[in-house]
């Protein structure tokens, strides 16, 4: 009988606390924070959880010899439960999402239910599985931007895409290893995320005197506080791998890029003008870093 905690395995449930801040920091870039944002979050991270039961059902014979612990392979999840599984969340995710935004939700949610299935089937061990990984986030963020202005979300959702692809990129040597040209790569494109993240929009006018300027001070250096937590974590891992290019490093390195995310995602919310709703997105990081001691978010 499946247990509850082999589903949560099986999803890598905790990671999903990656996931709400793409929509989030989607919203405030297109000015469509609102009573749908949390919605649309939520079809967002059940579409998240179905990418992951895709994922270990198209593996499973491949984990069987790499990974035979996982919950497919080790015979504590049918592979036929994996995959309905997966077609349930992603038509509850894509039902969610259109009943809550509409048809310009829709129109993105069902463009980005199909690249993670592309991506679980096809492209994952091919030169473009990175690139198409990296497209699921970034449409994941313009879901959040659908009920706005998504033009001006797409500064955010090719950063988060960024971000994406050097984690995905990572992650392809977790059971090998890495030689260091790799993490190098990955820790440039980490730096050039973090330092284009950390430049504020344009400066406001003070308009309610010195109080107003403090304020205005704090609300304007918040993104390159995040961005610079975000990198320091992230690239600290990467360095690691550099100096070690092991299997065991890659997949640190990896679960730090999944762990951290939310602190770049708040730093995009705090640049996009939503300072405090930024600092809650970042709060994810660390809790993110807790939970995967138990699960894997790999």
């Amino acid at each position: 009988m499946t247990r509850v905690a082999d589903l949560v395995e099986l999803v890598r449930a905790p990671a999903a606390l990656s996931v709400p801040g793409d929509v989030v920091a989607g919203a405030a870039a297109a000015g469509a924070l609102g009573p749908r944002t949390p919605a649309l979050a939520t079809a967002s991270v059940l579409l998240y959880w179905a990418g992951m039961a895709a994922n270990d059902w198209a593996d499973r014979e491949l984990d069987a010899v790499e990974r035979p612990e996982r919950p497919i392979p080790s015979g504590r999840i049918s592979p036929g439960a994996a995959v309905g599984l997966a077609a349930g969340l992603t038509a509850a995710g894509v039902g969610l999402a259109a009943a809550a935004g509409g048809r310009r939700a829709a129109a993105v949610a069902v463009p980005l239910a199909a690249t993670i299935w592309g991506y679980d089937l096809l492209a994952k061990n091919t030169a473009a599985g990175p690139a198409v990984m990296a497209a699921c986030r970034g449409l994941d963020v313009l879901l959040g931007a659908a009920g706005g202005r998504p033009l001006r979300a797409l500064p955010a959702a090719v950063t988060v895409a960024a971000h994406t692809w050097t984690v995905t990129a990572l992650s392809r040597r977790e059971v090998d290893g890495a030689d260091k040209a790799l993490p190098l790569r990955t820790l440039a494109g980490t730096a050039l995320v973090a330092a284009s993240t950390a430049v504020p929009p344009g400066r406001r006018e003070g308009r309610f005197g010195a109080g107003g300027r403090a304020v205005g001070a704090v609300a304007g250096a918040l993104p390159a506080v995040l961005a610079g937590w975000y990198a320091a974590r992230y690239g600290a891992a990467q360095a690691r791998v550099v100096s070690e290019p092991t299997a065991g490093r890659v997949r640190a390195a990896v679960g730090a890029g999944i762990t951290g995310l939310p602190a770049l995602q708040g730093a995009l919310t705090a640049r996009a003008g939503a300072g405090l709703l930024g600092v809650a997105v970042a709060a994810a990081a660390p809790l993110g870093r807790r939970l995967a001691r138990k699960v894997s978010p790999t």
